[in-house]
């Protein structure tokens, strides 16, 4: 006797697709669900053939099917979304995007999708606001400075974005360091972003989606542009990407205090600063002029982050290799809280040079237990009052 049919459907139409994040049956993916004796046959349609999450998808679809009344075997089949399918979910995923109703637009070629990974998104095309920067939006934007380079920064933006992860929590990482994308071999992101017309679907690794520049060119080639192509490049991979609606989006800064800081500034007039030093005077100095630009910028300063505070040795004893005090001393003339001191650790390096973050790869490690604790902390802050000045009571 066959399954009953329902319950096998919505079981099957409620498992939520890895990549995407949405359940199946709202994405057009599941598009066939069959049943005889006690064997279900799933058909579902990716988006492309090289759909990043299959095999975590399969194993869900499975899993689910399996649950329903009646059913002892599953069989997981796999097709290719056509042209008209894939234009239906590129429209599903800019209504999430962009409000209800948004997504009828079509594309500047007629409505031809052109599904692939990787290359240049056909972005700018006058699409609003995303939802997720809009007022009342859950997302809060944190984006991680230092205003120079060499004190980790990056390192710490991948391994909080992980450590929020797991802890419960949406997360995505826009690798904004134009010149010097790192995050994506950091975080261990293998895959490039699926590009479904003019909108892109960044990778994920380790619970966190991440878009960078580091997809669209070759590890050797140089990014040698002017400040309009990097603000045209911020607003692409915030308007042209599907996020969803993350709780946080973590923005790995450059170095300096100069084009990306006014982008951010303009392109999502909410986002918080988080402020990553070093314990030495030099660094903190350095620092602290990136806090003040953000703050003549409008932007909320929330907090310092002390990187390289000390090394463990063998025998136990904290060594203080670069000074001791920087991060409190900024904290304290920003008005701010330390948020957490990161030791000096080996497996902080190695694991961004393997993509492994430390926080997976040794996550009771004492460094992994302070991203957990400043993970927890930032949430702890909640996020930031904006205040305008044309909305004061007099």
């Amino acid at each position: 006797m066959a399954p009953d049919s329902a319950p096998l459907e919505q079981a099957v139409a409620d498992v939520v697709d890895p990549e995407l994040d949405l359940e199946l049956g709202t994405t057009a993916m599941l598009r066939e669900v069959r049943s005889r004796r006690h064997r279900a046959t799933v058909v579902v349609a990716l988006p492309v053939a090289a759909w990043p999450s299959r095999d975590e998808l399969e194993a869900l679809v499975q899993a689910a099917a399996l649950a329903a009344p009646g059913v002892d075997e599953v069989s997981v089949e796999f097709a290719v979304m056509d042209e008209h399918e894939r234009l239906a979910l590129r429209t599903r995923l800019r209504e999430g995007m962009e409000g209800a109703g948004a997504g009828a637009d079509t594309d500047a070629d007629g409505g031809h999708d052109h599904g692939g990974h990787g290359g240049h998104g056909q972005g700018g095309h006058g699409h609003g606001t995303p939802a997720f920067l809009r007022p009342g939006s859950r997302t809060r934007v944190i984006g991680i400075g230092s205003g120079k380079g060499g004190v980790g920064k990056s390192s710490v933006t991948v391994n909080l974005a992980v450590a929020l992860a797991r802890a419960g929590r949406h997360v995505g990482i826009l690798d904004a360091d134009v010149y010097g994308f790192s995050v994506p071999k950091m975080l261990g992101a293998g895959n490039d972003p699926v590009v479904l017309g003019d909108t892109v679907i960044p990778t994920a690794a380790h619970g966190v989606r991440v878009l960078s520049m580091g997809f669209f060119v070759p590890d050797d080639q140089p990014v040698i542009w002017r400040g309009p192509m990097l603000h045209k490049a911020i607003e692409q991979f915030i308007g042209d990407a599907y996020w969803g609606e993350p709780e946080f989006l973590l923005v790995d800064m450059p170095p300096g205090t100069g084009d990306v800081t006014l982008s951010l500034a303009q392109v999502m007039p909410r986002a918080e600063i988080v402020v990553v030093t070093t314990p030495q005077p030099a660094a903190q100095r350095v620092a602290q002029r990136s806090a003040f630009a953000a703050r003549k910028l409008k932007l909320s300063v929330r907090g310092v982050i002390e990187n390289m505070s000390w090394f463990t040795g063998d025998d136990g004893t904290r060594y203080e290799l670069f000074g001791k005090g920087g991060g409190q001393s900024l904290a304290t003339d920003l008005g701010v809280p330390l948020l957490g001191q990161v030791p000096l650790v080996p497996a902080l390096r190695e694991g961004g040079d393997l993509g492994t973050p430390v926080v997976v790869a040794d996550p009771y490690s004492e460094v992994a237990r302070v991203f957990g604790a400043l993970a927890e902390r930032l949430s702890g802050l909640g996020p930031a009052r904006v205040y305008r000045r044309e909305l004061t009571i007099r």
